[in-house]
């Protein structure tokens, strides 16, 4: 089986019979959602991070064959631990066997010298892969270890967003437009760097905490950008995705809770997802800010948001670029239409922002926000200046905000071709038709 992806589960399995069909989803489900609670409590018993996603993996393969024979077990996540469980003693046992042979051979070399080179298998009947009251630390841990500094910052992402997110090698690599081989080396080179440097699967002490902070926080907006937009497939929210996030963030903040740019993160996590109610339609499809009824956005939510920014601002040490964009979206929960935002705000906020985290999608959202507050114009300059410098090469972001923009001026034809091409670039579905729709809609 793959290590660099994920099990053979994904889309693009055969159809079987209907009762492999209701396996196959049902084995799916249960990955999407537990995939990062089974490798880390996995990951605690063996104490292999690699050896522990490649018996889940084992796991989920015999689970395709013996529920499409027998049917669901009553505890799939159980049996998904027991069977990974086996394997990972069977693996045990074999390089016990093996040490154990290596050592009577060496033994005969060196004419009788004694060499123990067995392992005892991790047997005990109490030493259970799946505890409920270390869900949290386990999960935690595997964004820590994932996040380790012997790996680079693009290894630590696309590591932490195979095991911890579940994502594909395809969507990790839309995410970085980057191409799949180029991503699946990278998972695979990322783990053999964590076992060959000895990285222990653990929470860290404090004091490392704080070091490998950073690491951690970009991992985790990595995978709730993921969940608030698809970059494919036929959805545009992946709740699960964004939500794990979130209580990803939370269990952070608990740990850290003199971090001020921790509660900047989670501020901005769920003052984002207080949206997603009004985020689609019946069918799925996306509703833009403007046709959005701010009725269904989650108030709770929105509270808890405006809350965690609070104690980020109270530390007083300046917003750093997660608190940044959290006061941005606060802008936006706060105001009963578009018209009524505090656009120029927005535009201060993206500069400073653009300051301290500098980046071509801050400056291409300050242009969105300067069409808002100063009009189209000024914005467009900005857009072009992106253009020139050839910094968004392949995203769908930059035509889709030109065209917006031309479209605003009465450049219909221009519009439609820069829209156009924005859904040439976009991979998800509903997006793609979005855009196809309002390039349609230009006459």
């Amino acid at each position: 089986m793959a290590r660099a992806d994920r099990p053979a589960l994904m889309p693009g399995t055969p159809d079987g019979p209907p009762i492999a069909q209701s396996a196959r989803r049902a084995v799916e489900a249960v990955w999407r959602i537990e995939s990062a609670r089974i490798v880390g409590a996995l990951a605690r018993y063996t104490g292999d991070f690699e050896l522990a996603e490649d018996v889940a993996q084992e796991a989920v393969a015999e689970a395709l064959v013996t529920w499409s024979r027998e049917g669901a077990p009553a505890s799939p996540v159980g049996w998904l631990l027991a069977t990974a469980r086996r394997r990972a003693i069977d693996s045990f046992r074999r390089k016990s066997a093996l040490d154990e042979r290596y050592g009577q051979l060496a033994g005969r070399l060196a004419e009788g010298e004694l060499t123990s080179g067995a392992a005892t298998a991790r047997d005990g009947p109490d030493d259970l892969p799946w505890d409920p009251d270390r869900v949290d630390d386990d999960v935690l841990a595997l964004v820590f270890t994932a996040c380790h500094p012997v790996l680079s910052p693009e290894a630590r992402v696309a590591l932490t967003l195979r095991v911890v997110g579940g994502l594909s090698s395809e969507e990790i690599a839309r995410a970085f437009l980057a191409p799949v081989p180029t991503v699946q080396a990278r998972i695979t080179r990322a783990k053999k760097t964590i076992a060959a440097a000895g990285v222990p699967f653990e929470l860290p002490p404090s004091e490392e905490r704080r070091e490998r902070l950073g690491g951690v926080l970009s991992v985790l907006y990595v995978i709730f950008a993921e969940g608030s937009t698809a970059t494919t497939g036929d959805r545009l929210l992946r709740p699960d995705l964004a939500y794990e996030a979130i209580r990803l963030a939370r269990t952070l903040a608990a740990l850290l809770p003199d971090e001020p740019e921790v509660y900047g993160l989670l501020a901005l996590f769920e003052l984002t997802a207080a949206r997603f109610p009004a985020r689609t339609g019946p069918d799925g499809e996306p509703v833009l800010l403007e046709d959005q009824d701010r009725r269904r956005w989650d108030r709770p939510a929105i509270r808890r948001g405006l809350a965690a920014l609070g104690r980020a601002t109270a530390a007083g040490r300046g917003l750093g670029p997660y608190g940044l964009q959290a006061a941005i979206a606060a802008c936006h929960a706060s105001a009963s239409s578009v018209a009524e935002t505090d656009w120029e705000r927005i535009v201060l906020l993206y500069e400073a922002l653009g300051r301290v985290a500098p980046s071509p999608i801050v400056d291409l959202n300050r242009a969105v926000a300067v069409a808002m507050a100063y009009g189209p114009q000024q914005a467009l300059s900005m857009v072009d200046g992106l253009v020139v410098s050839d910094r968004l090469s392949g995203s769908y972001l930059l035509p889709s905000v030109r065209g917006e923009l031309l479209a605003r001026l009465g450049r219909t034809a221009e519009a439609r071709a820069e829209l156009e091409l924005a859904a040439r670039l976009c991979g998800n579905d509903r997006e793609r038709s979005l855009l196809l729709r309002k390039a349609a809609a230009l006459t």
